[in-house]
């Protein structure tokens, strides 16, 4: 991929990113802000799937707990919370959901009115449990994070992706559970709640509700407390079944009854630092109510629900008609349409606006990006160009040699066939000639001095006779000479006479 692409693509996915700021990407570790809703900031490890989707529960423009949500199951695998002081009993609770499960493209960033979302999300309901799947069936919407455990009561926790089907006993014994629990053992033993971190969650079982949602075989509560110097972890397992009881278990035995054997708390909660003497306590406290439980359960097999509707119908959250519900649904429908109509408008236009000018300035990018590329692919062409032609050079080097070799091994195989040759040719020749050859040095130098003496004698004989011819001829010379004289005087003397 180019690096213009590379840059257009990671401006987009940021912008997505701003737009979609409560579903967290699958690629962050953790859950961007709601990560202080875990222990040392660090969520489960091994408990997250491709079918699940994190959310950052937001109610309000602020967050309010973290949930690990199955769109296979469509119930939540866990939600993540820290305990805090309950709120007051509130109005009327409003189930919610998630808009940008069903709908990623929507702008809607916080949980929403089930009813509002009817006409505001695309394809509602394709991957997250509604209200409508619970109608005309056995079970009731059952909250992870309990409404009366939390501060922010009968809003943020009613979001349908913290909600699994529970049967209404079991839902009952639940709440009262968890309260008491919390109320009585956890948050008294841990410094008022300030450092108390809660995680709740269900396993899915093979029942499932209208085909839609899966109905967990057990719930499940982790608590860790991180008080310095005081610090402890425990567990809570309730099946579904009737008759059983919550038990307590240390974590690391409910990690190994959870799928895929994961680690809830990082450090297993600091186990090297944990307070022993508290964990005693909230075990005699769990003991309690154990007994309750049981004793609350043999009552209901004589009076049945009617022995804890008192106690309970403070802590479950009523729940109001369907036939008043869809109508004031379809009131509050019928009045704010417009105005989401109206949002929606400006929404698209907004990003209209923002689409252009990314495509502007991604154009622009892009071409810089485009005569950078050139040119690095020319700088490039380039140097690959002149490696490759040194890298022959040099792998050609051992070839060039190997042929000398080669050529001196035959030059020395070429002289050695002529020696062999040689040799053979020698060894053909007659015995005789041999020794004669081999004798002739020996009579050479024998007749060296007879030579020499024959040689001597000659040149003897020549200068002798060379003498002789010089004497002989001078003594001719001489009698001619004299000759001539002696008849020139005579002449000479005739004359003079003459004259006398």
């Amino acid at each position: 991929m180019r690096p213009a692409r590379c840059l257009a693509l990671g401006s987009l996915l940021a912008l997505v990113g701003l737009l979609e700021g409560r579903l967290v990407g699958e690629e962050e570790a953790g859950f961007g802000e709601c990560d202080r809703f875990f222990y040392a900031g660090t969520p489960p490890a091994g408990l997250a799937a491709e079918a699940h989707v994190k959310v950052c529960q937001r109610f309000e423009g602020a967050e309010r707990f973290a949930t690990l949500y199955s769109r296979r199951d469509r119930i939540p695998v866990y939600s993540a919370f820290r305990a805090a002081r309950p709120a007051a009993a509130g109005a009327q609770p409003r189930w919610l959901v998630e808009p940008q499960i069903d709908d990623p493209t929507s702008p809607l960033e916080e949980v929403i009115d089930e009813a509002d979302a009817i006409t505001s999300v695309s394809g509602l309901g394709s991957k997250q449990a509604l209200s409508t799947d619970y109608l005309d069936s056995d079970y009731q919407r059952g909250q992870l994070y309990p409404f009366s455990l939390s501060k922010d009561l009968q809003v943020a926790t009613f979001a349908l992706t913290n909600t699994a089907p529970m049967a209404p006993s079991f839902r009952e014994r639940w709440y009262l559970n968890l309260n008491s629990l919390m109320e009585r053992a956890l948050t008294p033993q841990c410094s008022s709640g300030a450092h108390l971190y809660i995680i709740t969650g269900a396993v899915p079982s093979d029942r499932k509700l209208k085909d839609r949602v899966t109905v967990p075989a057990f719930v499940w509560l982790a608590a860790c407390c991180a008080a310095p110097g005081g610090g402890w972890a425990m567990g809570f397992v309730q099946h579904a079944r009737d008759g059983d009881v919550i038990e307590d278990v240390m974590v690391r035995e409910l990690e190994k009854l959870l799928p895929f054997n994961p680690q809830l708390f990082r450090d297993n909660c600091g186990e090297t630092e944990q307070d022993t003497e508290r964990m005693k306590k909230i075990l005699e406290v769990v003991n309690q109510v154990q007994d309750e439980e049981r004793m609350v359960q043999a009552k209901e097999g004589t009076h049945p629900l009617s022995s804890t509707k008192g106690q309970g119908s403070a802590l479950l959250p009523p729940e109001p008609s369907e036939e008043r519900r869809s109508f004031l649904g379809r009131l509050r429908t019928f009045l704010a349409t417009p105005i989401i109509r109206l949002f929606q408008l400006l929404y698209y236009v907004a990003v209209g606006i923002l689409k252009n000018v990314i495509y502007v300035l991604w154009f622009v990018t892009k071409q810089v990006f485009n005569g950078i590329e050139s040119c690095l692919y020319r700088l490039g062409s380039a140097t690959i160009s002149y490696f490759l032609a040194i890298g022959e050079e040099l792998a050609s080097i051992p070839w060039k040699v190997l042929k000398v070799m080669v050529k001196i091994i035959r030059a020395i195989l070429r002289i050695l066939c002529c020696l062999l040759k040689a040799i053979c040719r020698i060894l053909g020749i007659p015995v005789r000639v041999l020794v004669d050859v081999a004798t002739f040095p020996m009579h050479t130098i024998s007749a060296v001095p007879i030579v020499c003496k024959d040689i001597a004698v000659g040149l003897g004989g020549t200068i002798s006779l060379l003498f002789d011819a010089a004497f002989g001829t001078m003594g001719s010379l001489f009698q001619v000479i004299f000759s001539i004289c002696k008849r020139i005087g005579y002449r000479v003397t005739f004359d003079n006479s003459e004259e006398l």
